[in-house]
């Protein structure tokens, strides 16, 4: 959808972005847990994003990265990207992210808009942080994740029939695009390429 030319133009690719309004939901979706003996040092790093429960953030959106790591302050900086095919250009947002309780956890929360956080919940993660499945705040938002742009299909029906069992709405997950060839695409953020 395109605003009008007289408004500001903010990056769609927020995540987190419209539960970050809603200040204090840093909570894990009811009847899931965040994993145990979670290392940051370990999930640091950029991770491809092979599905999700789509939302307008994120709509059409191929080649989705997200990149962590540390802040100078202890947190940790979160870098989400994406292109827009159909604007031809690449979009990106920078968030922070620091730890609700304990940092053997794997349960964050996420601002992308100063004081607004939300909850960010690794539910499933793979002994050597290759795959990742992870929640918002609720039901609403997941993401399959992967270190590599390609997740082997047992890996995949694995982590989707976990969701299953956690009652995410599965069906309604799209697969996203990460074709190298699409994706190493050039351009500035917010541009479209030459």
């Amino acid at each position: 959808m395109l605003l009008p030319s007289r408004l500001p133009h903010y990056p769609r690719l927020t995540w987190l972005a419209p539960f970050t309004l809603l200040a204090g939901c840093t909570g894990v979706p009811e009847g899931t847990q965040p994993v145990s003996d979670f290392r940051i040092d370990h999930y640091l790093g950029q991770w491809y994003e092979i599905a999700r429960l789509d939302h307008g953030f994120e709509e059409g959106l191929e080649c989705v990265t997200a990149e962590y790591s540390r802040r100078d302050d202890g947190d940790i900086r979160v870098i989400n990207r994406g292109y827009d095919p159909a604007e031809q250009r690449w979009e990106s947002a920078e968030g922070r992210a620091s730890f609700v309780g304990d940092p053997d956890v794997g349960h964050l929360k996420v601002s992308f808009f100063g004081p607004f956080y939300a909850g960010y919940s690794v539910l499933a993660l793979d002994d050597s942080y290759q795959h990742a499945l992870v929640a918002g705040p609720d039901r609403d938002y997941l993401w399959i994740l992967s270190r590599d742009p390609v997740l082997d299909a047992p890996t995949y029906t694995a982590l989707v029939s976990r969701a299953r069992e956690l009652e995410f709405p599965v069906d309604e997950l799209i697969q996203v695009s990460q074709d190298p060839q699409a994706c190493q695409r050039t351009g500035d953020v917010g541009e479209a390429p030459g």
